[in-house]
């Protein structure tokens, strides 16, 4: 891994455009969603997506998703069909991916959907996001600003402690709006397939488009479908009534007593997603032998949650590809 000099800069009109030129020139560049802070490489050349990987330390197999500044330019490079324009109309820009049909020479890496004849799509809401990726003129490939199956950066400062020394620049506009990956979607079959959990309620979904499958299993369509994931360097236990010994305690809602940190004193689903991952982070970093986490309610934002968590306590060394995670 060559050795870069990483520049952080606080997000203006100036400092756009040095990411967007960074990015012409085949650099990495981190910059903020309403979700996570994504990795950005241009999504056309495969040198700058196999870049990507290289900071990550990423399985090649595990698809990327290619953000754009607008449903035309995403309706490009990927086949729509009428659920597709539907959903596009309702819920974009936001936290929301689709996994849909390449278009013949489209341009975008093969490197992106890793060989798929798919390629999972987004137009993100956040305004730096909107403004780098209009001011670039060309498809983002962005994974989220980490190391591969490490806990997923909320704040220009995650994205230096794991990414520093990999990348070219990171653009700061503070902490992410959400602080969840976004929820993707699979229209590239008959069937219209949840794949993975993320900002975007599966209840709102359905009530535009109706009932969404499962996945069914097989290659990764999107990120998010490995079975260890946003994963902190010390064990995770779920649903604890309080903390163990050598335990730091997560807690949620208003009668946690002992709890190290609260995602939300209030119970606020909202809250608690905006909270997950730097909490996370912090409770990773502290003197602490595992970390104990208190029940998530599995409902609304709190199935996304709660599907972070399954797969940050799955053992290390679990089969990665038996799993159902970019901005």
């Amino acid at each position: 891994m060559t050795h870069r000099q990483t520049s952080i800069l606080k997000a203006s009109p100036e400092a756009i455009h040095e990411a967007a030129q960074a990015l012409r020139r085949g650099g990495l560049v981190a910059f903020p969603t309403e979700t996570v802070y994504g990795l950005g490489a241009d999504a056309t050349s495969d040198a700058a997506v196999a870049a990507i990987f290289a900071a990550k330390n990423r399985p090649q197999f595990n698809p990327l998703i290619v953000h754009f500044a607008d449903a035309e330019r995403a309706a490009a490079a990927v086949a729509f069909d009428e659920r597709a324009r539907t959903m596009a109309q309702a819920f974009w820009p936001g936290p929301l991916t689709l996994v849909l049909p390449r278009r013949a020479a489209n341009g975008i890496s093969l490197l992106v959907s890793a060989g798929l004849d798919t390629v999972a799509v987004r137009v993100p809401s956040q305004p730096v996001a909107r403004a780098l990726l209009v001011e670039a003129g060309l498809p983002v490939a962005a994974p989220s600003a980490n190391r591969s199956f490490s806990v997923s950066p909320t704040t220009a400062s995650h994205v230096a402690a794991d990414l520093d020394g990999r990348i070219d620049l990171i653009l700061d506009d503070g902490p992410c709006r959400l602080g969840l990956e976004s929820t993707v979607v699979d229209l590239s079959t008959k069937a219209s397939t949840l794949l993975r959990l993320g900002g975007l309620p599966v209840e709102d979904i359905e009530a535009v488009i109706g009932p969404l499958a499962p996945p069914t299993g097989g290659r990764p369509k999107s990120p998010g479908m490995l079975s260890r994931h946003y994963a902190p360097g010390r064990p995770v236990r779920l649903n604890a009534a309080e903390a163990g010994p050598d335990e730091a305690l997560l807690g949620f809602g208003p009668h946690v007593p002992g709890a190290t940190l609260n995602l939300s004193p209030r119970g606020n689903l909202a809250e608690a997603a905006a909270n997950f991952f730097a909490m996370m982070r912090e409770l990773d970093r502290g003197e602490f032998a595992a970390i104990a986490v208190s029940p998530i309610p599995q409902t609304g934002l709190g199935r996304a949650i709660n599907d972070r968590l399954n797969r940050a306590a799955t053992p290390q060394g679990a089969d990665d590809m038996n799993g159902i995670s970019a901005p």
